[in-house]
């Protein structure tokens, strides 16, 4: 077996209002809303929303809302993107700073969803080995 891609992964909140405020109107995501189950799209990829443990099964098995660590790659220049998450009211956690993504070398900078959930957003540079 070989792994080719992430699909999608799961995001459970509190608060789906403030959760889809954020993830569509600082990040951009499209919101798929189909029988009451909502989805946040961007690019080839997706998160499901769950606003309750179980909500559809099978699910994990201790799901928390603010649990996820996760990095989205961005279009830069990073420091613009830094300003328009200023600007848009959300605090930035740390950041710029050099990481090592899968990609390669990247420059990320952090911030949390309102559910506290770690949101990396980053932007590779020339060093990096982007495959297509």
């Amino acid at each position: 077996m070989q792994i080719e891609r992430l699909d999608h992964f799961v995001l459970t909140t509190e608060n789906l209002e403030k959760c889809l405020e954020f993830y569509r109107g600082l990040l951009h995501m499209t919101v798929e809303e189909t029988n009451g189950r909502y989805a946040l799209r961007f690019g080839r990829e997706k998160i499901n929303i769950h606003t309750r443990k179980a909500e559809f099964l099978p699910a994990a098995a201790c799901p928390t809302p603010g649990s996820l660590d996760f990095c989205l790659v961005v279009k830069g220049p990073l420091e613009k993107v830094r300003k328009e998450v200023l600007a848009a009211g959300y605090p930035v956690e740390t950041g710029p700073c050099r990481r090592h993504g899968a990609c390669g070398t990247m420059e990320s900078l952090y911030l949390r969803d309102p559910d506290g959930n770690l949101v990396e957003l980053s932007v590779y540079g020339n060093d990096a080995e982007i495959e297509s």
